[in-house]
C-alpha cells in the first residue's frame, strides 16, 4: 500500500463486506469490522476526509425462505435483521457514516446501470444450463439446498456438492437418494435459459490489476494460479422464486445475489452523499484521485478482485485502490464451536465484557496479512489486565490523585522534556504502523512506551516524595511528567479505545490530537480521576462461555454438549448407561412420526419446534437440534420418538415428547430415522 503524508488531505472511502441478513454477529464477523473501524479511526484522527460505510446484504433463496418459514414478507426480516446488526455493531463501538441494505432504490438503478453497459460492451452471454429441480416448491435448488447419500462412503445426510465425512466432491445428480432440502421432494432436472458475465474476457485485465499493488502479495499469488488456470464464465441469474432484483427485460430472472452485493458499496455511498452534499463522481469515476478500500475476509476474494474490478472496468467506473483481505477467527485453537460455548454472538460477549476488550486483543493480534488469528481466551484475559489495566491506565492512576489532592488539579511543568520528545516522536513509526494496517505492531510500540512511563514512575516515587517536606514543586513535576505521558499513549490507542480515549479526554480535559500532540499539558487543570478500565476476571469469561455452549434438553436423545466428553467427534463409545428390567423398558412407547413441520423458534439459540404426526394426531415437541439441521431438511421425514413421554412445560411451550438422536453435540447430532416402508405411528418392538 502507497505511503502517504499526513499533511495533504485525502479523500477516502472505505468499505467492509456486507454482512447477511439472515442470522446474527458473531466475534468471527467481528474481526473485519473493528478493523476497519480502527484503521477510519486513525484516517480521521490525522485530518483525513474519511468515509466508512457499510450496508446488509439482503437478497438471495436463504432470505426468501426463512422469511417464509416464520411467516413474514423478506422486507419485513431484512429490516428487522438490519436494526439487530447496527444494535451490535454500535455495541463494539463501530462507526458508520452510513449503514444501508442492499435492498435499496440507490442499488437497483446501479445494477441495473452496470448491467446494461455489460450489455453493450458485449460482456453479457445467455445459454440454456440444467438444474437441479424441486416439483413440489416449483423452484431451483441450488447444491446446498440438495441432500443425500455420498456416493462415494455411503454416508447419509450430506450435501449436494462435497460430503463432509469422506471430504468426496461430486455433483447433485451423483448423490445416492436426493431430496430437496426446502421440501423433502426428491427433485429433477429442468433446464433454463441463464446469464452469464464473460469474464474470461478480461483475464489480460485481471493480470496487471492483481498485481499493481491493489492486493496483498499472498493473495496476488493465489490470484495468479487462478488466472493461470483459466477463468470461468460467471453464472449472474436465478430462476424465480427468488428475494432480489429482476434483470431488465427478463421475466421471472432475477440477479444473483453475489452480482448487487458489491454493487451496495455504490448504493450506501450514494444514500450517504445525497444526504451529505459529497460529490459521489469525484470517488466513483475512472481518473478518480480519491481512494477506495475494501476490508473482507479471505474467503471472498474471487468476488471482490476478480469479478468487481472487471465489471467496475467494463462499466466505467474506477477500480479499487486496495482489497484488504484478513484472516479467520479460531477460540483456544480451535474453530468456533457451540458445543464448547466458543461460538460466541456479538450480544452474548456485550452481556459479559466490555467491547473495547475485544477491539484491543484484535488489534494486538493483527498485522497487514491475511493470517488466521486465535482469540485464546486466557491470553485475552492476561493481555487485558496487564496491558490495558496495569500499564497505561495504571499510570494515571498513579498521578492523578497527587494533582487533585494537592494542587487543587493544577498540572505545572513538564521537566523531562527528552523523555517526553521520545514518545512525541514515536508517534510517526505508531503512524506508520496503523496506515499499513500493522495494529499488532503498533500495539507493541506503544506497550514500551507505557512500560518506560511506569518505569520512570516506578524510580522516582511520588508517593515517597509527598511525605517528604519542600518537594512541593518536585512532587508536581513528576506527575505532571507522567500524565504528558499518559495523554500521548492515550493519544495513540484512541483509534482501539474510543470510549477510554473519550474518558481520558473528559479527565484531561484536554483533547487527544494526534497532529499537535508536541504540546504539552503545562500549568493546565484537570478533572477528578475516575477508573477508566476495570480487570478482567475469568470468571465473566466462563459465564459468557456457558451463555454460548449448545445446553441440548433432555429432550432430544442427543448426549448433552456441554457434558464432560464435549468433544465434536467423539474418541470413544459411551459407557452403558445403569442396567434396567425389561418392563421398565417396556413401558416407553416408541412410535415411528413424520416430521409434518419444522421451525425456528424465536429467542431460542438450540431448538426447533417440530410437528410430528404418530397416525393418532400431532405432537409438538422442541428439540435441542438447531445446530445440526435446518428445518427445511426435517419437514417430510420420518424419525422415531417416544410417544408416551409426560409432557413438559418449557420456556418457549409444551413439548409432548421425545425425539430420538444420537451424537456428541453440536453438527454431530443424528436423528433416528426407520427404513423405508415405515409409516406415521408403527410401534417400535
Amino acid at each position: 500500500m502507497t505511503q502517504h503524508s499526513s499533511r495533504q488531505q485525502r479523500d477516502i472511502l472505505v468499505t467492509s463486506a456486507l454482512p447477511y441478513a439472515n442470522g446474527p454477529i458473531h466475534l468471527g464477523h467481528l474481526l473485519e469490522y473493528i478493523q476497519t473501524d480502527i484503521w477510519v479511526r486513525y484516517q480521521n484522527m490525522r485530518g483525513q476526509n474519511c468515509y466508512y460505510v457499510c450496508a446488509d446484504d439482503a437478497h438471495g433463496t436463504a432470505i426468501m425462505l426463512r422469511a417464509e418459514r416464520e411467516g413474514i414478507s423478506s422486507e419485513s426480516l431484512i429490516a428487522r435483521i438490519r436494526d439487530e446488526h447496527q444494535e451490535d455493531f454500535g455495541g463494539f463501538h463501530i462507526r458508520f457514516d452510513n449503514y444501508y441494505t442492499t435492498h435499496s432504490e440507490e442499488n437497483r438503478q446501479f445494477s441495473e446501470y452496470i448491467y446494461r453497459q455489460l450489455q453493450e460492451n458485449d460482456h453479457i452471454a445467455t445459454r440454456k444450463i440444467t438444474q437441479a429441480y424441486d416439483p413440489e416448491k416449483e423452484m431451483f435448488l441450488a447444491d446446498r439446498f440438495i441432500k443425500g447419500t455420498c456416493p462415494k462412503c455411503k454416508t447419509e445426510d450430506q450435501y449436494g456438492d462435497n460430503c463432509e465425512a469422506c471430504g468426496a466432491t461430486y455433483t447433485p445428480a451423483e448423490l445416492i437418494n436426493p431430496r430437496s432440502a426446502v421440501s423433502g421432494a426428491t427433485p429433477i432436472e429442468k433446464e433454463s435459459e441463464h446469464y452469464f458475465f464473460r469474464l474470461p474476457e478480461f483475464a489480460d485485465f485481471l493480470g496487471k490489476w492483481t498485481r499493481s499493488g491493489t492486493l496483498q502479495p499472498q493473495v496476488a499469488n493465489k490470484l495468479a494460479e487462478w488466472l493461470d488456470a483459466g477463468l470461468q464464465e460467471w453464472d449472474i441469474s436465478r430462476d424465480a422464486p427468488y428475494f432480489g432484483f429482476e434483470i431488465p427485460d427478463a421475466p421471472g430472472k432475477y440477479f444473483y445475489v453475489w452480482l448487487d452485493a458489491p454493487i451496495g458499496y455504490l448504493a450506501s455511498f450514494k444514500n450517504l452523499c445525497d444526504r451529505e452534499g459529497i460529490d459521489f463522481e469525484h470517488f466513483w469515476k475512472a481518473d478518480s484521485t480519491a481512494e477506495v478500500y475494501h476490508f473482507i475476509g479471505k474467503d471472498i476474494i474471487n468476488f471482490h478482485a476478480l469479478f468487481w474490478p472487471s465489471m467496475l472496468h467494463s462499466a466505467g467506473f474506477r477500480t479499487p485502490t486496495a482489497v484488504l483481505a484478513h484472516g479467520f477467527v479460531t477460540v483456544n485453537g480451535k474453530k468456533m464451536s457451540k458445543s464448547r460455548g466458543t461460538f460466541i454472538m456479538a450480544r452474548t460477549y456485550l452481556d459479559h465484557l466490555n467491547p473495547e476488550y475485544l477491539r484491543y486483543y484484535f488489534a494486538s493480534k493483527l498485522t497487514g496479512g491475511v493470517d488466521d488469528m486465535d482469540l485464546n481466551l486466557e491470553d485475552f484475559a492476561a493481555r487485558v489486565n496487564s496491558d490495558l489495566v496495569g500499564k497505561v491506565v495504571n499510570i494515571a492512576s498513579r498521578s492523578a490523585g497527587f494533582i487533585t489532592k494537592r494542587f487543587d488539579g493544577q498540572l505545572g511543568t513538564v521537566t523531562e522534556q527528552d523523555k517526553l520528545r521520545e514518545f512525541i516522536d514515536a508517534g510517526e513509526e505508531i503512524a506508520d504502523f496503523y496506515e499499513t494496517r500493522e495494529f499488532g505492531r503498533a500495539m507493541r510500540r506503544i506497550m514500551e512506551l507505557a512500560d518506560i512511563a511506569n518505569q520512570y514512575v516506578n524510580d522516582e516515587q511520588p508517593w515517597v516524595i509527598a511525605k517528604q517536606e519542600g518537594q512541593d514543586a518536585n512532587l508536581q513535576a513528576i506527575c505532571t511528567n507522567a500524565l504528558n505521558m499518559f495523554h500521548l499513549l492515550m493519544t495513540y490507542l484512541a483509534p482501539v479505545l474510543p470510549e477510554t480515549a473519550k474518558a481520558s479526554e473528559a479527565f484531561l480535559n484536554a483533547p487527544l490530537d494526534w497532529n499537535n500532540r508536541s504540546e504539552r499539558l503545562e500549568n493546565h487543570g484537570i478533572n477528578k480521576f475516575k477508573p477508566l478500565m476495570n480487570r478482567v476476571d475469568m470468571a465473566q469469561i466462563e459465564k459468557m462461555l456457558d451463555a454460548s455452549k449448545e445446553e441440548l434438553p433432555a429432550a432430544t436423545g442427543a448426549k448433552p454438549a456441554n457434558s464432560a466428553a464435549k468433544e465434536e467427534k467423539a474418541k470413544a463409545p459411551e459407557p452403558l448407561a445403569e442396567e434396567i428390567d425389561f418392563d421398565t423398558f417396556a413401558k416407553v412407547d416408541l412410535r415411528v412420526a413424520k416430521i409434518v413441520k419444522a421451525e425456528r423458534v424465536d429467542g431460542a439459540d438450540k431448538l426447533l419446534q417440530l410437528t410430528l404426526d404418530i397416525g393418532l394426531g400431532e405432537r409438538n415437541v422442541f428439540a435441542g437440534i438447531k445446530s445440526a439441521y435446518e428445518p427445511e431438511e426435517l419437514t417430510g421425514r420420518l424419525t422415531v420418538m417416544v410417544a408416551n413421554l409426560k409432557p413438559r412445560k418449557m420456556k418457549f411451550g409444551m413439548s409432548e415428547g421425545m425425539v430420538l438422536a444420537a451424537g456428541p453435540g453440536g453438527k454431530d447430532i443424528h436423528i433416528l430415522s426407520p427404513d423405508s416402508g415405515a409409516t406415521p405411528g408403527m410401534r417400535i418392538m
